[in-house]
């Protein structure tokens, strides 16, 4: 009887052990996981997470030249092939995403995207939010109108009372409103830069404010938005471009060493030449 005890005893006691190895085991994995089970940020590592994925979701809007498919339909740019360089030296494939420009910062965190990859332009703000890489072009913010009202609307002062559109979220909106003369407009913003372009096509609005880069690309002769023109000597805000990532990740620490790299070796200012861009310093 003593025997059957003591056996009993022993059993329990082993269960026990087996027990609290198992939490322990628990609460090491919950250190590297949040509540929904994905990894956290300042302990897991973003580089190991894309790599074992085998990919690497990229978050873009359509922005010629830098996001964009082209006449035989192939979806290029500058942002597309330096992101496929990249993901090339990461040893993983790039998956392109149309994402809201707005909610760029939601889709990040909440890992439905693992950067974003489209003529970001990098604000303090921002940087309070997310990680961003080294800039790597450069840009700025002009005002696009038609040829027809080139007489009529010839600087900031000039659109006080106009109607005006721009990208929602994007440095056209925070340069309309932090304009003296700008911010006493009628603002509409639109979920894309090409939409704006589209409003002031249709007469909807006066002017837009939107990046150089997609304007020298988009308007003018020989394209789709021949009758449309930036304001001669009008230049709201210099700014550079930047690759967001989630805060704290290491895959941006990575991807700068890549960046250097493809400086260094002539890929990145063969693309900005191809795609008539300025690279940043």
């Amino acid at each position: 009887m003593k025997t059957k005890k003591l056996l009993a005893l022993m059993l329990a006691g082993a269960m026990s052990l087996s027990m609290l190895a198992g939490c322990g085991g628990g609460k090491n994995e919950d250190a590297a996981t949040d509540t929904n089970g994905d990894a956290n940020t300042e302990t897991a590592s973003d580089l190991a997470y894309v790599q074992d994925k085998g990919k690497m979701v990229i978050g873009y809007t359509v922005y010629e030249p830098m996001n964009y498919t082209d006449e035989n339909g192939e979806f290029t740019g500058f942002d597309t092939e330096f992101a496929k360089a990249v993901c090339e030296k990461l040893g993983v494939e790039p998956e392109f995403v149309e994402i809201n420009w707005d909610t760029k910062v939601v889709e990040l965190d909440a890992k439905s995207i693992d950067c974003i990859w489209n003529g970001m332009t990098i604000t303090d703000d921002l940087k309070e939010n997310i990680a961003v890489s080294d800039p790597y072009v450069k840009n700025m913010q002009v005002i696009v109108i038609k040829d027809s009202n080139k007489d009529t609307f010839t600087d900031t002062a000039s659109l006080s009372g106009a109607n005006l559109v721009a990208e929602a979220g994007s440095a056209g909106q925070s340069a309309i409103e932090a304009d003296e003369n700008l911010s006493q407009a009628n603002l509409t913003t639109v979920t894309k830069q090409t939409d704006a372009l589209l409003e002031i096509e249709s007469g909807a609005s006066d002017a837009a404010v939107l990046d150089w880069t997609l304007a020298k690309s988009m308007i003018g002769e020989g394209t789709d938005f021949a009758d449309l023109m930036m304001i001669d000597g009008v230049e709201l805000s210099v700014e550079e471009y930047g690759i967001g990532f989630r805060k704290g990740s290491d895959l941006c620490t990575e991807v700068n060493k890549i960046m250097a790299e493809l400086v260094e070796d002539g890929t990145l200012p063969a693309l900005a030449e191809k795609y008539g861009l300025s690279l940043a310093e």
